[in-house]
């Protein structure tokens, strides 16, 4: 890594961070990112919260140390018991935290974090530190730090730089505050989203001399990974967290199931029993948006470019629309994509009055946002998260944070389920750090499947659940070690694989596709034969 590396869309240089005066003036990242839109956001804080900036602010904790920027220090108190809260339903990284502590497999450690900082990440950073690493943490959101709990962390000497309400310049130099410790290289990244592993490799491509990997757990921050390692910029291992069994069936599924609910009702207020919702993309997110809906007396309809998750939505009871189709009579929009542009100008002005329109995707890139930033349109502060974007002719529809992420900006999440991918996260930091010398080359990849079943049975104390052990005559019929992993690789858990390919695999699949296509009557017989 002796050059910078250049990104195609960067259009702007950050030779230097804006003066105290001009912070709020910035008007673009520097890539699809967490904070990109035109955000007034640092101004949307509750009045009741002092409107100083932490950065304009000199806070020592009580060692005297100084090296964090938070809301306030004073509310370490209230932090520390929300994170005691939350420990009790993260049951599995308390004991992955006593099972490990005495080896400390991360000594020497030192991680740099980008996440969501509330409760439950604060359990998780613990844990990294109850097992040896040294930490630094910022977050992936503007809207989803509790104030409070980046307190609790930093007077335990995480240097946390992170606040509810950050403008766009804070979240970039939040960031550069964790990379850029004089004295300090960080060796590993855990990151939610990639805009840290894009700081890091616009800014300070040299720090990857050091890294031993990467841990990413979003549908956005694995995308870049697969583009850079395509394009063959990826220098480091990286692991593919969001992928995982433990990330796609609980996280995104069971997760979402129930905080959409609870989001929207925070925020709105709304009705849900025969409300028309359209949700887009039948992923897990969507399914779990969708059931919890359904389940609730909502009109569902689904949006999908995949046909095998659009059958799935069909069989699963939902109608598989055009948004356009139906545009005009939907009461609420919620995109679950993980794209762009899914929701446009000319949708929104269609849209009827009171519409509310909200993402539960990782970036605020689904929802045109910035196209409503406009002299014709008025925005309105309902409350904290919730904005009247008024037309014209008087009508009005309801954002819900800015297009950002719902649940994680206007509620919270449920704890358990954190504690899954929590502490699939811990084990591949673990995994990464230790691994021996050309185990992982550089490139991305998916946690074994027997992590994840490790993870999996870390939890199921919680329900007194006893599984089933297989004789030694079942192990040897199925072709299975008793011990597991009791799946092959590519066995789905009943969600279609959308994992990115190589060329290689797509030339084998292709390969394996061609002596598939049917010649005779016995095609179905060679297929099952092929399987």
């Amino acid at each position: 890594m002796g050059s910078q590396i250049q990104f195609v869309e960067d259009k702007q240089e950050f030779s230097r961070f804006p003066t105290k005066a001009g912070r709020r003036s910035l008007s673009r990242s520097i890539s699809q990112s967490s904070t990109d839109s035109y955000s007034s956001a640092a101004s949307y804080t509750d009045s009741s919260d002092d409107e100083t900036s932490p950065r304009d602010k000199t806070q020592l904790n009580s060692k005297g140390t100084s090296d964090f920027c938070v809301k306030n220090i004073k509310q370490a108190e209230f932090g520390r018991r929300e994170i005691e809260i939350a420990e009790q339903d993260m049951s599995a990284l308390i004991s992955l935290r006593k099972r490990a502590q005495g080896e400390k497999p991360l000594a020497g450690a030192k991680i740099v974090g980008c996440t969501h900082i509330t409760a439950q990440t604060a359990v998780l950073i613990e844990t990294l530190v109850a097992l040896g690493a040294q930490c630094r943490w910022t977050a992936c959101n503007i809207y989803s730090t509790q104030n409070e709990v980046a307190a609790a962390l930093s007077e335990i000497g995480v240097a946390v730089f992170a606040w509810k309400g950050e403008s766009e310049d804070d979240f970039w130099w939040c960031i550069d505050k964790c990379v850029n410790m004089e004295g300090w290289q960080p060796n590993m990244i855990l990151d939610d989203g990639g805009d840290l592993t894009h700081w890091v490799y616009k800014k300070y491509p040299n720090v990857f001399k050091k890294i031993r990997g990467i841990v990413e757990e979003s549908v956005t921050g694995v995308h870049r990974l697969y583009q850079l390692s395509k394009a063959g910029k990826l220098c480091v291992p990286a692991m593919n967290v969001n992928d995982s069994v433990t990330k796609q069936k609980f996280d995104n599924l069971y997760c979402c199931r129930e905080s959409i609910l609870d989001g929207l009702k925070r925020t709105t207020d709304v009705m849900f029993g025969g409300k028309q919702v359209v949700v887009c993309g039948y992923g897990e997110v969507g399914k779990g948006c969708t059931a919890a809906l359904k389940a609730m007396g909502s009109i569902v309809y689904v949006t999908e470019i995949d046909p095998i998750c659009a059958l799935q939505a069909c069989m699963d009871g939902f109608r598989v629309v055009k948004l356009n189709e139906v545009i005009r009579q939907v009461d609420v929009i919620i995109t679950c994509t993980g794209n762009k542009n899914v929701v446009t100008r000319d949708q929104l002005d269609r849209m009827k009055n009171g519409s509310i329109v909200c993402n539960m995707g990782h970036s605020n890139t689904e929802i045109d946002v910035a196209s409503l930033r406009t002299p014709e349109l008025t925005w309105e502060r309902v409350r904290s998260q919730v904005d009247h974007v008024i037309w014209p002719d008087g009508k009005r529809v309801i954002l819900l944070a800015e297009g950002r992420l719902l649940n994680l900006s206007c509620s919270t999440v449920p704890t358990f389920v954190l504690s899954i991918t929590a502490t699939t996260q811990a084990l591949a930091l673990i995994e990464l750090y230790n691994a021996p010398e050309g185990r992982y080359k550089q490139d991305v990849y998916l946690l074994p499947k027997k992590m994840d079943e490790y993870v999996a049975s870390l939890h199921l104390p919680t329900f007194d659940a006893h599984l089933t052990e297989l004789s030694d005559e079942q192990a040897k019929y199925l072709g299975l070690n008793k011990n597991g992993p009791f799946k092959p690789n590519y066995y789905r858990y009943n969600h279609p694989s959308k994992i990115p390919l190589n060329d290689t695999q797509i030339s084998d699949l292709c390969t394996i596709y061609l002596q598939w296509i049917p010649t005779s009557t016995t095609y179905m017989f060679s297929l099952v034969q092929s399987s």
